[in-house]
């Protein structure tokens, strides 16, 4: 892990993002996820990408007090490798 990386945050993103495959919750997360892995990716790599476009929503959320946007994050999945980084900001 990088320097500065939150073990704990991470693993809560981990946590999300199984959830929602296992929930089905959205489904495009797993879908998402089959995607990724029939590009080439790693189960575990393609898990971390979905997990950093939660991390950026939710950062999104809390910081400009937004209520959660489903289709903003489903766009945002269909367009990983990519990621959102302008929602970071």
């Amino acid at each position: 892990m990088a320097p500065g990386h939150n073990v704990y945050l991470h693993q809560a993103m981990m946590e999300i993002v199984d959830n929602q495959i296992r929930e089905s919750d959205p489904p495009e997360t797993a879908q998402t996820l089959r995607r990724l892995v029939d590009e080439g990716f790693p189960e575990q790599e393609a898990k971390r990408l979905i997990a950093a476009v939660v991390a950026i929503k939710v950062y999104g959320m809390l910081k400009h007090g937004e209520e959660f946007d489903n289709a903003r994050f489903v766009d945002a999945l269909d367009k990983l490798p990519e990621l959102p980084l302008d929602d970071a900001e």
